[in-house]
């Protein structure tokens, strides 16, 4: 079994990512869940930070945590440290945690590196739960590297590279997939696709996008992977079935400006994607889960995420089959 640590404000939403690279994931408490399997993947999650062999769990005392640790078998050699963790404002001493802690673990013959040991026992409190688990991997937290407004060409309201990789894993991107977006922009959420192994391929209606999305693509992942074409979302120039996934982030409707209007272009879009992929994700500032449905998709998932007082970004997971 596996403990996640899960980060943003949406424990939702950070579950259905990680269920991208793990089996059976429950929630446990407020930002922790856990997991019965994960894949070599889950080091690509955006919204999980931690990824942990489940030792157990009990109260959110430090004195129980101490208990469970103390009857626990470890199978384990080498040097260890101890962190541990107060989630969503839980109220515990984490200091006298670590030590309480580190003493079992000392008292079972362990030395104490905290600087580089070879075990490393993460303690969560969150809620009412505290969860034990060794840290077995920790997912690169490198998004502020790819900053829009660091990229070689930038447009305002471009996308943040953590919220674009999350989309990009839920659709089922990995070495392997191919994945469109055909709206594509300045090309954010085909870097995070092509990141995480995917061969990507991106449209959009306007040259100058397709141009910047490519010069980004080549920046990040190599000039032969660079694939943008100019071209209309409403008929793409694929074939049947040519891809595993579409991801778009869709108009706004307060911004733009759509000849035969914005409801007539998503719908179209949605329908046109389905043509081609079996799997899609869609995100806009409103929910189409009508027109989704109507394209004939059958939604997986929904999600609202509040970007600032005036936007909320809503996110739908499709699929051609029902859940």
């Amino acid at each position: 079994m596996y403990l996640l640590e899960l980060v943003g404000e949406d424990d939702a939403f950070a579950r259905a990512e990680a269920a991208s690279a793990c089996s059976d994931v429950r929630s446990l408490a407020p930002a922790l869940a856990t997991a019965r399997g994960c894949a070599d993947r889950v080091a690509s999650l955006a919204y999980t930070r931690r990824v942990c062999d489940l030792v157990g769990t009990t109260d959110a005392s430090v004195e129980s945590a101490r208990a469970l640790l103390d009857a626990a078998g470890i199978d384990r050699e080498g040097t260890v440290a101890v962190r541990a963790s107060a989630l969503r404002g839980c109220e515990v001493d984490t200091r006298r945690a670590e030590r309480e802690l580190g003493s079992v673990l000392v008292a079972r013959g362990f030395a104490v590196d905290l600087d580089a040991p070879d075990h490393e026992l993460r303690a969560y409190f969150a809620g009412d739960t505290c969860a034990l688990g060794w840290l077995a991997v920790e997912t690169p937290r490198d998004f502020s590297a790819r900053r829009p407004t660091d990229r070689p060409f930038f447009q305002p309201g471009s996308m943040d590279p953590m919220f674009a990789r999350a989309l990009v894993n839920l659709a089922g991107a990995r070495p392997g997939t191919r994945l469109l977006d055909p709206m594509c922009g300045t090309g954010g959420v085909l870097v995070e696709a092509g990141l995480v192994g995917a061969d990507v391929l991106g449209l959009d209606a306007q040259a100058k996008m397709t141009r910047g999305a490519r010069e980004n693509l080549a920046h990040y992942l190599g000039a032969d992977r660079a694939r943008t074409l100019q071209g209309d979302a409403t008929h793409l120039p694929l074939r049947d079935d040519s891809v595993d996934a579409v991801v778009f982030d869709a108009p706004y409707g307060r911004q733009s400006k759509v000849v035969g209007g914005l409801d007539e272009l998503v719908g179209e879009a949605l329908a046109e994607a389905r043509r081609v992929a079996p799997r899609c994700v869609l995100v806009a500032d409103r929910s189409w889960c009508e027109a989704a449905e109507t394209a004939g998709w059958a939604v997986e998932a929904r999600f609202s995420r509040r970007v600032h007082r005036s936007l909320d970004r809503h996110v739908l997971v499709l699929s051609r089959d029902a859940p």
